[in-house]
């Protein structure tokens, strides 16, 4: 058993495709490896900025010799069919084995060197790799069959044990020799295995390991901040960014000037962040600081002075621009910058953005109007839809448009707005996402609740739904959403009234189906028992969806009961018999002793009296646990019923009347739930 390593260096290697590399050239290596009968023990992947590199230990140094066994005609077969298993082979029918009246041709293959298997997968990996953007370079670029890869491809190293892997692709001929840092070694570094080749491009300052140079910024970067008296602003997706950058990572801390913190702090921090890959600190008081860190990928001789005064100048430079649009943007009044909103498009068939703030406005006014958003001002709700979308024409969205609703809010809240409008054109987009917060502010659950219904109306009024796993305008992203906001705060409305608030026409039903299966698919991916959620939504008659999910969390609870799980028997039981039959009222109690000589019949007819109007009542007030509470009365009546007595007696009237105690049963168990519809 041997090592191998497979180094392939190559011009800057963007960071955003480093860590899929990674697992794309184990998956390409170990496949190539197991088609030739092959597989390392293990295998390990590196990713840098100049170099993608695998090392695979434990390789044995030949495949085994296998047989081969191929079945062919039988015998007697026609002279065409054994003349064509001949040719297919490349053997003669003397060769052939008979077993069982039929021709099986045998070949034995030898073993093969794994040099060999490698030298020609190494070409192939590198031809198949895909780059989600690659490059052709140089001459050969003329041609389409020439090598592609992210960037230039310069060197590769291959060694299996501490021999060279010979292999070649486009002039690039594999060797035992690579680079070190571009900056902190110069000449070849030579590699005499995989064993040392991490320690020897340490020496010349180049962490191969990606989380240990995560580790080094991610530390490094706090440790800078608390020395100056400051607290980090922990961003891992920074770290990740940073170590797909440099070899040799060294965090450092900036300063910029403290007028710069006049301008929003999220203008500041995606200024930091997006265009230069700074983090940036918080003072003690828990405010942004003038203070950034940045990563450099050298150990420079001033300690890193020349850098730091470097990247100040250059986020200086970034942050007058912020300031700039900041200051700029003030001077124009919401009011103003929303007339511009009809010059942009929101759909080519669903008009101009003006045209959607129009629909929002009037149906946030609505939302409030009508009792479904309590506690919130209908003028209020109406301004802050009105000017929801006013920033989409500001100089700071047109730079940064992650800062749409953001840029609105305080430009809002600068220009005299109330903190409810202030606070609602900031959060109407929210949720955006699964992990996101859900508003909760009255004006703003009326703006964002209006903004998602009135995007999900109008695409599925236009004919154009979600279909298959295209969602090209992100419409399950909106009910979502949307769901979220009706569920958090606990809106008791009528869905179907909500959308036939939007005015979107004859797409009412297939909007709310797919509202309702997105509901489903959320719940059940919430750990809620589909089996329930169906049982209750197949009801039919409500389409209140938070008065739905309160229904099915009380039904999962009482039906994980062992009382639970014996009255779900007993309806299945009662539906069975049922099924076939034509039962008719329970006789009235002037008749009862003539027909009925058993108790058990009358304590079931007795706990029906009482629990159908009890379980009614319950579900009215919405108090479904009280609901199950009176259903679950009738557990011991109904087990009585089924061990005392003969439903199908001989006596008409006595089957008559006990086939109407289940129907009665079985109704009064189904005004909570189709029982039907529960598993078990």
């Amino acid at each position: 058993m041997t090592d191998f390593l497979l180094e392939l260096r190559s011009e800057e290697i963007p960071a955003r495709m480093q860590v899929k590399a990674k697992e794309d050239l184990a998956r390409l290596f170990n496949d190539a490896l197991a088609k030739a009968g092959l597989a390392a023990a293990s295998v390990e992947t590196f990713a840098t900025p100049r170099r993608l590199a695998l090392i695979a230990n434990g390789l044995p140094m030949a495949t085994d010799a296998v047989s081969e066994e191929t079945k062919g005609p039988k015998l007697g077969a026609p002279p065409q069919a054994m003349e064509g298993f001949l040719r297919k082979t490349g053997l003669t029918q003397d060769q052939l084995i008979e077993r069982d009246g039929v021709y099986f041709a045998v070949v034995e293959k030898a073993g093969r060197q794994t040099a060999d298997v490698l030298a020609e997968a190494i070409p192939a990996i590198i031809r198949a790799f895909p780059w989600p953007k690659s490059q052709r370079w140089g001459a050969a670029s003329a041609s389409t069959e020439s090598l592609r890869w992210v960037r230039p491809l310069q060197d590769i190293v291959a060694l299996l044990g501490d021999d060279v892997v010979p292999c070649e692709i486009d002039g690039i001929y594999s060797g035992a020799e690579t680079m070190g840092h571009r900056f902190h070694h110069s000449g070849t570094i030579h590699i005499a295995n995989a064993a040392d080749y991490a320690a020897k491009l340490r020496d010349a300052h180049v962490l191969v390991h990606f989380s240990e140079r995560c580790r080094i910024i991610r530390d490094g970067a706090k440790a800078a901040a608390e020395a100056a008296g400051l607290t980090l602003v922990e961003d891992e997706g920074l770290v990740i960014e940073n170590a797909g950058l440099t070899e040799w990572p060294v965090p450092m801390l900036g300063r910029f000037d403290p007028g710069f913190l006049a301008v929003p702090q999220e203008v500041i921090q995606l200024t930091a962040r997006v265009n230069q890959k700074y983090f940036v600190c918080h003072d003690k008081a828990g405010k942004l600081a003038n203070a950034f860190v940045c990563t450099a990928n050298i150990d420079a001789h001033d300690n890193g002075a020349a850098i730091v005064a470097g990247n100040e100048k250059v986020l200086a430079a970034r942050l007058s621009d912020a300031k700039f649009f900041w200051e700029q943007d003030l001077k124009v009044a919401l009011d103003d910058q929303a007339k511009k909103l009809a010059q942009i498009t929101f759909h080519e068939k669903l008009g101009s953005v003006a045209d959607k703030v129009d629909r929002v406005a009037k149906l946030a006014r609505w939302l409030v109007e009508e009792g479904i958003v309590k506690g919130a001002s209908a003028d209020d709700a109406e301004r802050a839809a009105r000017l929801c979308k006013a920033d989409l024409v500001t100089g700071m969205v047109g730079e940064f448009p992650e800062l749409q609703g953001i840029m609105g809010g305080y430009y809002a809240r600068a220009q005299g707005e109330s903190d409810a409008v202030a606070d609602a054109i900031r959060d109407h987009y929210k949720p955006v996402g699964p992990g996101d917060d859900v508003p909760t502010a009255p004006v703003t659950v009326a703006v964002s609740l209006a903004d998602k219904l009135d995007t999900l109306a109008q695409f599925f009024a236009a004919g154009m739904p979600p279909t298959g796993s295209k969602d090209p305008f992100a419409l399950r992203r909106a009910a979502i959403g949307f769901l979220s906001l009706l569920l958090q705060n606990d809106l008791r409305c009528s869905l179907k009234g909500m959308l036939f608030a939007t005015g979107a026409g004859a797409s009412f039903a297939i909007l709310e189906e797919f509202l309702i299966d997105r509901l489903k698919v959320q719940k059940r991916e919430a750990g809620v028992r589909h089996d329930l959620i169906d049982a209750v939504f197949s009801l039919g008659g409500e389409d209140g969806l938070v008065r739905l999910l309160a229904r099915v969390k009380a039904l999962q609870a009482y039906i994980s009961t062992a009382e639970g799980a014996n009255l779900l028997a007993a309806y299945k039981r009662a539906a069975n018999i049922l099924k076939g039959s034509d039962p008719v009222s329970p006789v009235l109690d002037t008749a009862r002793d003539a027909l009925m000589a058993d108790p058990a019949d009358i304590a079931l007819l007795g706990a029906l009296d009482i629990a159908e109007p009890q379980a009614k009542k319950a579900l009215e007030a919405e108090q479904f646990e009280d609901a199950m509470a009176a259903l679950a009365t009738l557990r011991a009546p109904i087990d009585r019923f089924f061990e005392e007595v003969m439903v199908n007696d001989e006596d008409a009237g006595k089957r008559a009347f006990r086939l109407g105690l289940l129907a009665r049963f079985r109704d009064a168990v189904s005004q909570v739930a189709d029982f039907s519809k529960i598993e078990g």
